[in-house]
């Protein structure tokens, strides 16, 4: 997956319109602002998709106010996750048909809208078992949890993994995924609705990470022994102590920061242990590939299904902005055009 900031790419119908959010400079969730623009139309290669509900992820957030490497030029139209029909295809396009209803793994244009144009590499399938509110909350959630388990972590079935913040979308896909694939699932959350959520999910322990000597539970929960991966969304809060959590040969893969931390290297060296950072869209294309092959098999059979936790409309994106930066997380942010 890749951030994709290529209007070019994209021809405008002088014609009609559609309801987009615009940014026009970067700023707290009020620059999120409702237009009508021109609607966009596909090139030969691409396809144009009525979105149906677009998925909220934290990225977008820090695009919005200008704490990312790389922002798109002004003005853009957030969101690379997003369900729904597919209302034209390009001439060069041959496995995607209009009236498929699929999800996105980016877009040329952003998914806060109406419409998008997307290239066939960002586009797939949707069982009819899927809602399309549950399909945008598919890709960066369930890519990111697939990757940091079996592509970063190379868990295997018997191993323990520790899901560090497990009722947001990250961590939901993340306990169906390890669950599914064999692993003793260790879950943690901050209230007693988001515990529930996670014990629905699959989790053979759930935690309360707000309550002191809670890593004594995990370790008498281990015999002792520690576990073997650690999926850590807050790394600038527990890092530290996670190291102290893990088996000998542990991983803990980073998949969340929102500052720094002090830590002692010698707790990941006594026990051979390893830090992993990641972001999914350093994934080479191969390995997408190979992600969005497995999460839509999971799809398909049941195993996987995405929970949505709060609904918004369109015109209300910056509400989403700031719910998806509370704790308390209870599942997947979604937008409704």
């Amino acid at each position: 997956m890749r951030l994709e900031f290529s209007a070019q790419l994209v021809e405008i119908d002088d014609c009609d319109t559609m309801k987009a959010i615009q940014v026009h400079q970067t700023g707290g969730p009020e620059v999120l602002k409702l237009e009508e623009i021109p609607d966009p139309r596909c090139g030969p290669a691409q396809v144009r998709i009525r979105v149906r509900a677009t998925g909220v992820n934290p990225v977008e957030t820090y695009l919005r106010s200008g704490n990312y490497p790389k922002i798109p030029p002004f003005p853009y139209t957030p969101g690379s996750d997003a369900s729904g029909v597919i209302i034209e295809a390009g001439s060069d396009v041959s496995e995607l048909a209009v009236g498929d209803r699929v999800y996105t793994s980016g877009s040329a244009t952003g998914t806060y809208a109406e419409q998008a144009v997307c290239g066939p590499h960002q586009v797939h399938r949707l069982p009819e078992s899927i809602s399309f509110e549950e399909g945008a909350g598919v890709n960066i959630p369930y890519a990111t949890a697939y990757r940091a388990l079996f592509q970063r972590a190379h868990s295997v079935p018997g191993e323990t993994v520790l899901i560090h913040g497990a009722s947001g979308g990250v961590g939901v896909a993340a306990t169906q995924l390890a669950r599914s694939a064999g692993l003793k699932v260790i879950g943690t959350a901050g209230t007693e609705r988001g515990r529930q959520l996670v014990s629905d999910q699959g989790a053979h322990y759930v935690i309360d990470h707000g309550k002191e000597g809670y890593l004594d539970t995990i370790r008498d929960l281990t015999g002792g022994r520690g576990v073997d991966v650690i999926l850590e969304m807050l790394a600038n809060v527990n890092l530290a102590k996670d190291l102290t959590a893990l088996a000998m040969g542990g991983r803990v893969v980073v998949i969340g920061c929102r500052g720094s931390i002090e830590i002692n290297p010698r707790d990941a060296m006594g026990r051979d242990a390893a830090i992993l950072g990641m972001v999914l869209f350093n994934a080479p294309e191969q390995d997408l590939i190979r992600i969005h092959a497995a999460l839509g098999a999971g799809l398909e059979s049941g195993v996987l299904k995405p929970i949505v936790g709060r609904k918004f409309s369109l015109k209300d994106a910056h509400l989403a902005h700031q719910a998806v930066m509370e704790p308390g997380a209870h599942g997947k942010i979604v937008l409704i055009p």
